[in-house]
């Protein structure tokens, strides 16, 4: 018997019924629920300390031994004020303490205009930053100051101005050689700042 319509007519009902077969296929299977991303786990160092006590500087502390103490020449691409400028460098977690040191004195280097400088320094972060947190500083060692914890995706997360507001200004910024990511970088974030608050706890004037 020879079929006389259109060869098509044939073909569409074997495609219909493959269809519905794959489209009750992929309805049995599960949602996909992608994973929440994951960092690396970072195996921190054995906490200990050693004192940075060079001849001719004006101050002292304890430092980590994971650390390196490097002297500043240049404090992003500009010539440093004086030669007590120095880097606290942690080679295994990538990241770095700027330290730089003014002799209070007059005109841009009186008391007040210090304690400005800082706080502007500090507080230009704040269109990345969430929050900033102020702590007061005070040792025995005639040490006064503030320390930040910025929060969110600023530069700097850990900040500090110390000082015996007479002769001496210390200020400290924290960061890392990688972009800003407040996610990634809380855990070191969070192991330094105790190295941070002991180098300001044991710091000494000259």
């Amino acid at each position: 018997m020879k079929f006389k319509g259109n060869k098509n007519s044939l073909i569409l009902p074997a495609y219909s019924w493959l269809l519905t077969i794959l489209l009750f296929t992929t309805a049995c299977e599960q949602t996909f629920t992608p994973k929440p991303r994951g960092y690396f786990e970072i195996k921190f160092p054995k906490r200990e300390y050693q004192v940075f006590d060079k001849p001719g500087y004006p101050y002292t502390f304890e430092y980590p031994v994971y650390a390196t103490i490097v002297k500043d020449s240049l404090f992003f691409g500009e010539k440093t004020e004086n030669p007590y400028w120095i880097n606290v460098e942690f080679p295994s977690l990538n990241g770095k303490i700027y330290m730089s040191y003014k002799e209070i004195g007059k005109g841009e280097n009186n008391f007040q205009q210090l304690i400005n400088d800082a706080f502007k320094m500090t507080y230009k972060h704040t269109y990345k930053a969430e929050y900033i947190n102020e702590n007061v500083i005070a040792t025995p060692n005639n040490v006064h100051g503030l320390f930040y914890d910025v929060g969110g995706n600023a530069a700097s997360a850990k900040q500090f101005f110390a000082t015996d507001s007479v002769r001496h200004f210390l200020r400290g910024a924290l960061y890392f050689d990688a972009a800003p990511n407040a996610d990634s970088l809380a855990p070191v974030n969070q192991f330094l700042q105790k190295d941070l608050l002991h180098l300001v706890e044991t710091l000494k004037w000259r």
